[in-house]
Protein backbone atom coordinates (compact mmCIF):
# COMPACT_ATOMS: atom_id res chain seq x y z
CA UNK A 1 0.00 0.00 0.00
CA UNK A 2 1.18 3.42 -1.35
CA UNK A 3 1.49 6.16 1.41
CA UNK A 4 -1.60 8.05 -0.42
CA UNK A 5 -3.49 5.15 -0.10
CA UNK A 6 -3.10 4.95 3.30
CA UNK A 7 -3.70 8.34 4.09
CA UNK A 8 -6.87 7.96 1.80
CA UNK A 9 -9.27 6.22 3.81
CA UNK A 10 -8.13 8.38 7.18
CA UNK A 11 -9.31 11.64 5.71
CA UNK A 12 -12.51 10.51 3.49
CA UNK A 13 -14.61 11.09 7.00
CA UNK A 14 -13.09 14.17 7.02
CA UNK A 15 -13.70 15.54 3.12
CA UNK A 16 -16.69 17.74 4.06
CA UNK A 17 -14.97 19.50 6.16
CA UNK A 18 -11.67 19.36 4.31
CA UNK A 19 -14.11 20.56 1.22
CA UNK A 20 -15.51 23.50 3.47
CA UNK A 21 -12.17 24.85 4.53
CA UNK A 22 -10.66 24.83 1.37
CA UNK A 23 -13.62 26.68 -0.33
CA UNK A 24 -13.84 28.97 2.18
CA UNK A 25 -9.94 29.99 1.26
CA UNK A 26 -10.63 30.30 -2.28
CA UNK A 27 -13.72 32.15 -1.93
CA UNK A 28 -11.20 34.77 0.47
CA UNK A 29 -8.83 35.10 -2.77
CA UNK A 30 -11.55 35.70 -5.09
CA UNK A 31 -13.11 38.62 -2.66
CA UNK A 32 -9.44 39.52 -2.31
CA UNK A 33 -8.87 39.51 -6.13
CA UNK A 34 -12.44 41.42 -7.09
CA UNK A 35 -12.55 43.51 -4.13
CA UNK A 36 -16.57 44.48 -3.12
CA UNK A 37 -17.69 43.44 -6.95
CA UNK A 38 -17.25 39.72 -6.07
CA UNK A 39 -20.43 40.22 -3.66
CA UNK A 40 -22.62 38.09 -5.78
CA UNK A 41 -20.11 35.43 -7.20
CA UNK A 42 -18.99 34.69 -3.29
CA UNK A 43 -22.68 34.39 -2.66
CA UNK A 44 -23.37 32.13 -5.11
CA UNK A 45 -20.25 30.29 -3.96
CA UNK A 46 -21.00 30.06 -1.31
CA UNK A 47 -24.34 28.57 -1.49
CA UNK A 48 -23.11 25.90 -4.24
CA UNK A 49 -20.43 24.98 -1.73
CA UNK A 50 -22.63 24.44 1.50
CA UNK A 51 -24.92 21.99 -1.07
CA UNK A 52 -21.98 20.22 -2.81
CA UNK A 53 -20.76 19.64 1.11
CA UNK A 54 -24.47 18.39 1.93
CA UNK A 55 -24.11 15.72 -0.33
CA UNK A 56 -20.74 14.78 0.36
CA UNK A 57 -22.10 14.14 4.02
CA UNK A 58 -25.35 12.32 2.84
CA UNK A 59 -23.26 10.29 0.88
CA UNK A 60 -21.37 8.99 3.38
CA UNK A 61 -22.03 5.28 5.04
CA UNK A 62 -20.90 3.48 8.37
CA UNK A 63 -19.74 4.50 11.35
CA UNK A 64 -16.11 5.49 11.04
CA UNK A 65 -13.61 6.83 13.39
CA UNK A 66 -10.15 8.60 12.12
CA UNK A 67 -7.53 11.28 12.90
CA UNK A 68 -6.45 8.93 16.54
CA UNK A 69 -9.49 9.01 17.33
CA UNK A 70 -10.54 12.53 17.78
CA UNK A 71 -13.02 12.55 15.04
CA UNK A 72 -16.08 10.19 14.17
CA UNK A 73 -18.14 9.88 10.77
CA UNK A 74 -21.44 8.49 12.29
CA UNK A 75 -25.55 8.20 11.76
CA UNK A 76 -25.80 10.74 14.25
CA UNK A 77 -23.27 12.89 13.22
CA UNK A 78 -24.47 12.55 9.45
CA UNK A 79 -27.81 13.96 10.08
CA UNK A 80 -26.71 16.87 12.57
CA UNK A 81 -24.66 17.90 9.72
CA UNK A 82 -26.85 17.66 6.98
CA UNK A 83 -29.21 20.02 9.02
CA UNK A 84 -26.38 22.30 9.61
CA UNK A 85 -25.72 22.94 6.06
CA UNK A 86 -29.67 23.49 5.37
CA UNK A 87 -29.43 26.22 8.12
CA UNK A 88 -26.28 27.66 6.75
CA UNK A 89 -28.01 27.55 3.04
CA UNK A 90 -30.96 28.97 4.14
CA UNK A 91 -29.53 31.73 5.94
CA UNK A 92 -27.00 32.98 2.47
CA UNK A 93 -30.71 32.52 0.85
CA UNK A 94 -32.59 34.52 3.31
CA UNK A 95 -29.76 37.95 3.39
CA UNK A 96 -29.35 38.29 -0.01
CA UNK A 97 -31.97 41.08 -0.27
CA UNK A 98 -31.66 42.02 3.22
CA UNK A 99 -27.70 43.61 3.14
CA UNK A 100 -28.35 44.51 -0.74
CA UNK A 101 -30.91 47.29 0.98
CA UNK A 102 -29.04 47.97 3.94
CA UNK A 103 -26.05 49.03 2.31
CA UNK A 104 -23.69 46.22 4.01
CA UNK A 105 -23.15 44.09 1.11
CA UNK A 106 -20.16 42.63 1.45
CA UNK A 107 -18.31 39.67 0.26
CA UNK A 108 -16.86 38.61 3.75
CA UNK A 109 -20.63 37.38 5.51
CA UNK A 110 -21.06 34.50 3.48
CA UNK A 111 -17.35 33.42 4.16
CA UNK A 112 -17.76 33.64 7.61
CA UNK A 113 -21.21 31.53 7.59
CA UNK A 114 -18.86 29.05 5.48
CA UNK A 115 -16.13 28.98 8.46
CA UNK A 116 -18.87 29.02 11.28
CA UNK A 117 -20.40 26.23 9.09
CA UNK A 118 -16.88 23.96 9.45
CA UNK A 119 -16.63 24.64 13.53
CA UNK A 120 -20.23 23.22 13.44
CA UNK A 121 -19.43 20.52 11.45
CA UNK A 122 -16.38 19.75 13.56
CA UNK A 123 -18.64 19.90 16.77
CA UNK A 124 -21.10 17.33 15.47
CA UNK A 125 -18.63 14.77 14.66
CA UNK A 126 -16.15 15.46 17.80
CA UNK A 127 -15.10 12.43 19.41
CA UNK A 128 -12.88 13.87 22.34
CA UNK A 129 -12.47 17.53 24.62
CA UNK A 130 -10.05 18.81 22.51
CA UNK A 131 -11.52 18.58 19.10
CA UNK A 132 -14.72 19.83 20.11
CA UNK A 133 -13.27 22.83 22.00
CA UNK A 134 -11.51 23.57 18.56
CA UNK A 135 -15.12 23.19 16.55
CA UNK A 136 -16.71 24.98 19.39
CA UNK A 137 -14.10 28.17 18.90
CA UNK A 138 -14.49 28.12 15.00
CA UNK A 139 -17.64 28.80 15.15
CA UNK A 140 -17.95 31.36 18.06
CA UNK A 141 -15.46 33.20 17.13
CA UNK A 142 -17.16 33.26 12.85
CA UNK A 143 -20.27 33.96 15.11
CA UNK A 144 -19.19 37.31 17.31
CA UNK A 145 -18.16 39.00 13.90
CA UNK A 146 -21.11 38.09 11.82
CA UNK A 147 -23.05 39.86 14.68
CA UNK A 148 -21.90 42.88 14.82
CA UNK A 149 -21.78 42.83 10.79
CA UNK A 150 -23.48 45.95 10.02
CA UNK A 151 -20.72 47.84 12.09
CA UNK A 152 -22.80 51.37 11.38
CA UNK A 153 -25.47 50.49 13.63
CA UNK A 154 -24.94 50.33 17.39
CA UNK A 155 -27.10 47.51 18.27
CA UNK A 156 -25.22 45.68 16.02
CA UNK A 157 -21.87 46.41 17.05
CA UNK A 158 -23.34 46.14 21.14
CA UNK A 159 -24.61 42.82 20.34
CA UNK A 160 -21.62 41.57 18.82
CA UNK A 161 -19.87 43.02 21.69
CA UNK A 162 -22.29 41.48 24.51
CA UNK A 163 -22.31 37.85 22.33
CA UNK A 164 -18.07 37.98 22.58
CA UNK A 165 -17.41 39.05 26.25
CA UNK A 166 -19.74 36.73 27.25
CA UNK A 167 -18.74 33.99 25.14
CA UNK A 168 -14.99 33.80 25.96
CA UNK A 169 -16.61 33.54 29.52
CA UNK A 170 -18.35 30.15 29.00
CA UNK A 171 -15.82 29.06 26.79
CA UNK A 172 -13.43 29.30 29.81
CA UNK A 173 -15.57 27.79 31.82
CA UNK A 174 -16.05 24.85 29.72
CA UNK A 175 -12.60 24.28 28.98
CA UNK A 176 -12.10 24.40 32.64
CA UNK A 177 -14.69 21.38 32.93
CA UNK A 178 -12.88 19.49 30.19
CA UNK A 179 -9.30 20.46 32.40
CA UNK A 180 -10.79 18.57 35.36
CA UNK A 181 -12.26 16.09 33.54
CA UNK A 182 -8.93 15.32 32.11
CA UNK A 183 -7.13 15.54 35.56
CA UNK A 184 -9.42 13.02 36.75
CA UNK A 185 -9.35 10.57 33.85
CA UNK A 186 -6.08 11.03 32.42
CA UNK A 187 -7.55 11.01 28.55
CA UNK A 188 -9.68 13.47 26.72
CA UNK A 189 -11.07 10.56 24.46
CA UNK A 190 -14.60 10.17 25.00
CA UNK A 191 -14.58 6.44 24.68
CA UNK A 192 -11.60 6.76 26.76
CA UNK A 193 -13.59 8.78 29.84
CA UNK A 194 -16.42 5.92 29.56
CA UNK A 195 -13.43 3.06 30.05
CA UNK A 196 -12.08 5.48 32.79
CA UNK A 197 -15.38 6.30 34.75
CA UNK A 198 -15.71 2.54 35.24
CA UNK A 199 -16.65 2.71 39.08
CA UNK A 200 -17.62 5.50 41.67
CA UNK A 201 -17.07 8.59 40.69
CA UNK A 202 -15.15 11.69 42.26
CA UNK A 203 -16.13 15.52 43.39
CA UNK A 204 -13.80 16.35 41.05
CA UNK A 205 -15.24 14.21 37.94
CA UNK A 206 -18.95 15.90 39.34
CA UNK A 207 -17.21 19.56 38.97
CA UNK A 208 -15.99 18.88 35.89
CA UNK A 209 -19.09 17.90 34.61
CA UNK A 210 -20.81 21.03 36.25
CA UNK A 211 -18.59 22.91 34.20
CA UNK A 212 -19.06 21.14 31.19
CA UNK A 213 -22.73 21.67 31.36
CA UNK A 214 -22.58 25.61 32.19
CA UNK A 215 -20.35 26.09 28.73
CA UNK A 216 -22.81 23.93 26.32
CA UNK A 217 -25.97 25.35 28.47
CA UNK A 218 -24.29 28.94 27.25
CA UNK A 219 -24.36 27.55 23.41
CA UNK A 220 -27.63 26.48 23.59
CA UNK A 221 -28.59 29.86 24.98
CA UNK A 222 -30.10 27.75 27.83
CA UNK A 223 -31.11 28.92 31.59
CA UNK A 224 -29.47 30.04 33.72
CA UNK A 225 -27.02 31.11 31.10
CA UNK A 226 -29.65 32.96 28.23
CA UNK A 227 -28.71 36.41 29.39
CA UNK A 228 -27.01 37.09 25.59
CA UNK A 229 -30.02 35.60 23.54
CA UNK A 230 -32.48 38.73 23.86
CA UNK A 231 -30.11 41.57 23.18
CA UNK A 232 -27.90 39.49 20.25
CA UNK A 233 -31.05 38.44 18.36
CA UNK A 234 -32.61 41.79 18.62
CA UNK A 235 -29.16 43.70 18.15
CA UNK A 236 -27.94 41.50 14.76
CA UNK A 237 -28.81 41.90 11.58
CA UNK A 238 -32.38 39.71 10.91
CA UNK A 239 -30.48 37.04 8.42
CA UNK A 240 -27.98 37.17 11.31
CA UNK A 241 -30.38 36.47 14.10
CA UNK A 242 -31.88 33.96 11.92
CA UNK A 243 -28.90 32.03 11.23
CA UNK A 244 -28.09 31.85 15.24
CA UNK A 245 -31.47 30.76 15.88
CA UNK A 246 -31.17 27.52 13.58
CA UNK A 247 -27.38 25.91 12.46
CA UNK A 248 -25.32 27.21 15.46
CA UNK A 249 -28.59 25.48 17.92
CA UNK A 250 -28.68 22.45 15.70
CA UNK A 251 -24.83 22.12 16.46
CA UNK A 252 -24.59 23.23 20.19
CA UNK A 253 -27.42 20.23 20.64
CA UNK A 254 -25.01 17.76 18.96
CA UNK A 255 -22.71 18.77 20.46
CA UNK A 256 -24.70 18.27 24.27
CA UNK A 257 -25.57 15.11 22.92
CA UNK A 258 -21.79 13.88 22.34
CA UNK A 259 -20.30 14.81 25.12
CA UNK A 260 -23.08 13.65 27.77
CA UNK A 261 -23.69 10.20 25.75
CA UNK A 262 -20.66 9.60 24.29
CA UNK A 263 -18.46 10.70 27.42
CA UNK A 264 -20.50 9.69 30.68
CA UNK A 265 -23.12 7.45 29.32
CA UNK A 266 -22.33 5.41 33.05
CA UNK A 267 -22.33 8.64 34.93
CA UNK A 268 -25.80 9.68 34.10
CA UNK A 269 -27.50 10.01 37.45
CA UNK A 270 -24.45 12.95 38.07
CA UNK A 271 -25.50 15.21 34.83
CA UNK A 272 -29.25 14.14 34.61
CA UNK A 273 -30.36 16.13 37.29
CA UNK A 274 -28.51 19.23 35.39
CA UNK A 275 -30.20 18.56 32.20
CA UNK A 276 -33.61 17.94 34.20
CA UNK A 277 -32.95 21.34 36.31
CA UNK A 278 -31.75 23.11 32.95
CA UNK A 279 -34.47 21.96 30.96
CA UNK A 280 -37.54 22.97 33.28
CA UNK A 281 -35.88 26.32 33.43
CA UNK A 282 -35.86 26.85 30.34
CA UNK A 283 -39.05 25.95 29.46
CA UNK A 284 -40.37 28.32 32.45
CA UNK A 285 -38.66 31.41 31.19
CA UNK A 286 -39.09 30.28 27.52
CA UNK A 287 -42.40 30.61 28.08
CA UNK A 288 -43.42 33.39 30.82
CA UNK A 289 -40.86 36.21 29.62
CA UNK A 290 -42.29 36.20 25.84
CA UNK A 291 -45.46 37.27 26.77
CA UNK A 292 -44.62 40.99 27.82
CA UNK A 293 -42.22 41.29 24.24
CA UNK A 294 -43.63 43.42 21.94
CA UNK A 295 -40.23 42.56 19.36
CA UNK A 296 -40.80 39.71 17.15
CA UNK A 297 -37.07 39.03 16.97
CA UNK A 298 -37.33 39.40 21.33
CA UNK A 299 -40.04 37.10 21.10
CA UNK A 300 -38.27 34.65 18.94
CA UNK A 301 -35.51 34.57 21.30
CA UNK A 302 -37.21 33.53 24.74
CA UNK A 303 -39.25 30.99 22.04
CA UNK A 304 -35.58 29.31 21.43
CA UNK A 305 -34.42 29.36 24.79
CA UNK A 306 -38.34 27.79 25.24
CA UNK A 307 -37.45 25.02 22.63
CA UNK A 308 -34.15 23.72 23.83
CA UNK A 309 -36.14 23.07 27.06
CA UNK A 310 -38.57 21.13 24.95
CA UNK A 311 -35.63 19.30 23.38
CA UNK A 312 -33.47 18.50 26.18
CA UNK A 313 -36.47 16.65 27.70
CA UNK A 314 -34.92 13.91 25.31
CA UNK A 315 -31.51 14.21 26.62
CA UNK A 316 -33.15 13.74 30.22
CA UNK A 317 -34.35 10.95 29.47
CA UNK A 318 -30.90 8.60 28.19
CA UNK A 319 -32.40 6.73 26.38
CA UNK A 320 -32.63 6.03 22.73
CA UNK A 321 -35.97 6.69 22.36
CA UNK A 322 -34.85 10.48 23.91
CA UNK A 323 -31.90 10.84 21.79
CA UNK A 324 -34.59 9.77 18.63
CA UNK A 325 -36.94 12.77 20.08
CA UNK A 326 -34.07 15.15 20.57
CA UNK A 327 -33.04 14.60 16.33
CA UNK A 328 -36.79 14.69 15.36
CA UNK A 329 -37.02 17.99 17.53
CA UNK A 330 -34.19 20.00 16.08
CA UNK A 331 -35.53 18.85 11.93
CA UNK A 332 -38.98 20.26 12.98
CA UNK A 333 -37.53 23.52 14.82
CA UNK A 334 -35.15 24.15 12.02
CA UNK A 335 -38.31 24.30 9.22
CA UNK A 336 -40.35 26.28 12.28
CA UNK A 337 -37.17 28.59 13.05
CA UNK A 338 -36.38 29.59 8.79
CA UNK A 339 -39.99 29.62 8.20
CA UNK A 340 -40.97 32.23 10.52
CA UNK A 341 -37.72 34.60 9.73
CA UNK A 342 -38.57 34.46 6.09
CA UNK A 343 -41.95 36.22 7.06
CA UNK A 344 -40.06 38.73 9.10
CA UNK A 345 -37.80 39.79 6.63
CA UNK A 346 -40.97 40.15 4.30
CA UNK A 347 -41.77 42.77 6.36
CA UNK A 348 -40.40 46.16 4.27
CA UNK A 349 -41.84 48.87 2.86
CA UNK A 350 -39.33 51.17 0.81
CA UNK A 351 -36.40 51.63 2.99
CA UNK A 352 -38.02 50.71 6.16
CA UNK A 353 -37.87 46.96 7.83
CA UNK A 354 -40.24 46.12 10.79
CA UNK A 355 -40.33 43.84 13.85
CA UNK A 356 -42.82 44.42 16.35
CA UNK A 357 -45.87 42.17 16.40
CA UNK A 358 -48.31 45.56 15.92
CA UNK A 359 -46.90 45.60 12.36
CA UNK A 360 -48.42 42.19 11.63
CA UNK A 361 -51.67 43.84 12.04
CA UNK A 362 -54.18 42.61 9.29
CA UNK A 363 -51.88 40.82 7.05
CA UNK A 364 -54.19 38.42 6.36
CA UNK A 365 -55.92 41.01 4.06
CA UNK A 366 -53.04 42.52 2.40
CA UNK A 367 -50.82 38.80 1.89
CA UNK A 368 -53.09 35.77 2.43
CA UNK A 369 -50.19 33.54 1.64
CA UNK A 370 -48.01 35.35 4.31
CA UNK A 371 -50.14 35.33 6.86
CA UNK A 372 -50.97 31.53 6.76
CA UNK A 373 -47.45 30.40 6.31
CA UNK A 374 -46.79 32.39 9.26
CA UNK A 375 -49.99 31.09 11.50
CA UNK A 376 -48.58 27.82 10.09
CA UNK A 377 -45.37 28.48 12.02
CA UNK A 378 -46.90 29.71 15.34
CA UNK A 379 -49.42 26.69 15.81
CA UNK A 380 -46.67 24.19 15.02
CA UNK A 381 -44.35 26.12 17.87
CA UNK A 382 -47.36 25.89 19.84
CA UNK A 383 -47.43 22.51 19.60
CA UNK A 384 -51.16 21.91 17.96
CA UNK A 385 -51.72 18.94 15.88
CA UNK A 386 -51.99 17.78 13.23
CA UNK A 387 -48.55 20.47 12.14
CA UNK A 388 -45.23 19.26 12.77
CA UNK A 389 -44.27 20.87 15.93
CA UNK A 390 -46.70 18.34 17.90
CA UNK A 391 -45.15 15.54 16.92
CA UNK A 392 -41.71 17.51 17.91
CA UNK A 393 -42.96 17.90 21.39
CA UNK A 394 -45.07 14.14 21.77
CA UNK A 395 -41.67 12.32 20.59
CA UNK A 396 -39.52 14.15 23.22
CA UNK A 397 -42.30 13.72 25.90
CA UNK A 398 -43.49 10.20 25.63
CA UNK A 399 -39.32 9.48 25.64
CA UNK A 400 -39.41 11.50 28.99
CA UNK A 401 -42.36 9.27 30.16
CA UNK A 402 -41.33 5.97 29.27
CA UNK A 403 -37.70 6.69 31.34
CA UNK A 404 -40.03 7.52 34.29
CA UNK A 405 -39.37 11.09 34.07
CA UNK A 406 -43.18 11.78 34.26
CA UNK A 407 -42.98 15.43 36.41
CA UNK A 408 -40.82 16.52 33.79
CA UNK A 409 -43.35 15.88 30.77
CA UNK A 410 -45.78 17.11 32.82
CA UNK A 411 -44.05 20.54 33.69
CA UNK A 412 -43.14 20.56 29.64
CA UNK A 413 -47.03 20.41 28.73
CA UNK A 414 -47.98 23.43 31.21
CA UNK A 415 -45.13 25.46 29.58
CA UNK A 416 -46.60 24.13 26.46
CA UNK A 417 -49.82 25.81 27.09
CA UNK A 418 -48.62 28.94 28.49
CA UNK A 419 -46.26 29.69 25.59
CA UNK A 420 -49.24 28.93 23.02
CA UNK A 421 -50.68 32.24 24.25
CA UNK A 422 -48.23 34.84 22.73
CA UNK A 423 -47.84 32.38 19.59
CA UNK A 424 -51.41 32.59 18.99
CA UNK A 425 -51.54 36.11 19.45
CA UNK A 426 -49.69 36.69 16.47
CA UNK A 427 -52.02 35.18 14.70
CA UNK A 428 -55.19 36.53 16.12
CA UNK A 429 -52.96 40.27 15.33
CA UNK A 430 -52.73 39.17 11.44
CA UNK A 431 -56.38 38.38 11.43
CA UNK A 432 -58.32 40.08 13.38
CA UNK A 433 -56.93 43.48 14.02
CA UNK A 434 -57.13 46.36 11.50
CA UNK A 435 -54.84 45.81 8.39
CA UNK A 436 -51.98 48.43 7.87
CA UNK A 437 -50.33 49.24 4.24
CA UNK A 438 -49.58 46.18 2.08
CA UNK A 439 -45.80 45.26 2.14
CA UNK A 440 -43.41 45.07 -0.45
CA UNK A 441 -42.81 42.10 -2.28
CA UNK A 442 -41.11 38.97 -0.84
CA UNK A 443 -37.66 38.48 -1.90
CA UNK A 444 -36.94 35.46 -3.79
CA UNK A 445 -35.12 33.64 -1.32
CA UNK A 446 -37.52 34.28 1.66
CA UNK A 447 -39.87 32.71 -0.60
CA UNK A 448 -38.14 29.79 -1.44
CA UNK A 449 -36.98 29.15 2.45
CA UNK A 450 -40.80 29.96 3.15
CA UNK A 451 -42.06 27.33 1.00
CA UNK A 452 -40.17 24.16 2.09
CA UNK A 453 -40.56 24.94 5.39
CA UNK A 454 -43.83 25.74 5.30
CA UNK A 455 -44.49 22.13 3.45
CA UNK A 456 -42.64 20.19 6.23
CA UNK A 457 -44.39 21.89 8.75
CA UNK A 458 -47.61 21.21 7.24
CA UNK A 459 -47.28 18.05 5.68
CA UNK A 460 -45.45 16.28 8.13
CA UNK A 461 -47.98 14.24 9.16
CA UNK A 462 -48.51 12.81 5.90
CA UNK A 463 -45.04 10.96 5.50
CA UNK A 464 -43.37 11.19 8.77
CA UNK A 465 -41.60 7.65 8.11
CA UNK A 466 -38.17 8.40 6.57
CA UNK A 467 -37.29 11.25 9.23
CA UNK A 468 -38.49 9.41 11.88
CA UNK A 469 -36.68 6.22 11.01
CA UNK A 470 -33.13 8.45 9.78
CA UNK A 471 -33.63 9.71 13.45
CA UNK A 472 -33.84 6.29 14.92
CA UNK A 473 -30.58 5.01 12.99
CA UNK A 474 -28.96 8.58 14.07
CA UNK A 475 -30.18 7.43 18.22
CA UNK A 476 -28.64 3.93 17.50
CA UNK A 477 -25.33 4.97 16.29
CA UNK A 478 -24.78 6.23 19.86
CA UNK A 479 -25.89 3.50 22.25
Amino acid sequence: MTPIQSVLPAITPVLPEIVLSVGALLLVLYGAWRGERSSEGVNVGALILLIFTFFLVVSQSGSVTTLNGAFIADPFARIMKALILIGSAATILLSRDYFQRERIDRFEYPILIVLCTVGMLVMASANDLISLYLGLELQSLAAYVIAAFHRDDVKSTEAGLKYFVLGALSSGMLLYGASLVYGFTGTVSFPGIVTALDGPSSFGIVLGIAFVAAGVAFKLAAVPFHMWTPDVYEGSPTPVTAFFGSAPKIAAMAMTVRVFIGAFPDVTAVWQQIIIFVSIASMALGSFAAIGQRNIKRLMAYSSIGNVGYALIGLAAGSEEGIRGVVIYMIIYLAMTLGAFAVLLSMRRKDQMFETIDDLSGLSRTHPWLAFCLAAMMFSLAGIPPLAGFFAKFYVFAAAIKAGLVTLAVVGVVTSVVGAFYYLRLVKVMYFDEAKAPYERIPPGSAIVLGVSSAVVVLFFLVPAPLVAAAGDAAKSLF
